[in-house]
């Protein structure tokens, strides 16, 4: 399999159907193999009856169901460990990335990079829909945040369109632990801790208005900041003293 794509889905039946034809429509031009992995974090709309009954029209669409809503962190962390793509993919359902901006994100891996992310805050980004400012205010802080204590030098933590080699992925994710939101931050403070080679490329966005992120989850996003913080500091310190 040469490309997995890992789409996490919470009641997603008002988005994801238009979303998984235009990927597919996409990704089935092209000579390379491929699967795509809905991973439903708990629904209790019929995004799983809607996925499974494209499964039927779209060959190669998958669907993996949870019992229970564990957050967006844990669907994409399934679904990156049970793909088999020497290219692993993450978007989010609504598309707000789209698929075409797929192969910028490939060259960086063929040029060497273990980890591809899309990113919305590069000169040569392209964002035709811009977030309300109170989004875009609560993003820049949050950004700011990561690159003083976590990130340093990554612009765009949070863009859902990320790709990874399979070895990267197997990796990174198998050590992860972040069910929510902040995800993003463990698995790429965790992937540059190991070393693993981060590059960063502009990519065409335009934004949802029926987006999920809300201000209440800043606080949190906070505390996960300092926490990774924290026990990646933890894990430096054991292996230098091992060394």
């Amino acid at each position: 399999m040469e490309l997995s794509l890992i789409i996490p889905a919470f009641n997603e039946a008002q988005r994801i159907g238009p979303t998984l034809q235009r990927v597919h429509r996409f990704l089935a031009a092209r000579p390379a193999s491929f699967e795509i992995i809905v991973v439903d974090d708990g629904s209790t709309d019929d995004t799983v009856a809607l996925v499974t009954a494209l499964a039927g029209e779209l060959p190669g669409l998958h669907v993996l169901c949870s019992p229970a809503n564990r957050g967006k962190g844990h669907a994409v962390r399934r679904g990156m460990l049970v793909a088999t793509g020497r290219v692993r993919l993450f978007s989010d359902a609504d598309g707000s990335t789209p698929i075409d901006e797929l192969d910028p994100l490939l060259q960086a891996l063929t040029a060497g990079a273990d980890i591809a992310i899309g990113s919305r805050y590069l000169a040569a980004s392209r964002v035709t829909r811009p977030q309300p400012w109170f989004r875009r205010v609560w993003s820049r802080l949050v950004n700011r945040v990561v690159q003083r204590v976590l990130l340093p030098g990554v612009a765009d933590t949070h863009c859902g369109f990320k790709a990874f080699t399979a070895a990267a992925a197997e990796q990174t994710f198998t050590a992860c632990t972040v069910d929510g939101w902040s995800f993003d931050l463990e698995v790429l403070a965790r992937a540059r801790a190991d070393g693993l080679r981060i590059q960063e490329v502009p990519v065409r966005w335009e934004n949802d208005e029926r987006s999920k992120a809300r201000l209440r989850q800043l606080p949190r996003e906070f505390r996960h900041v300092y926490r990774l913080r924290k026990q990646l500091r933890q894990v430096e310190k054991k292996a230098s003293g091992r060394s």
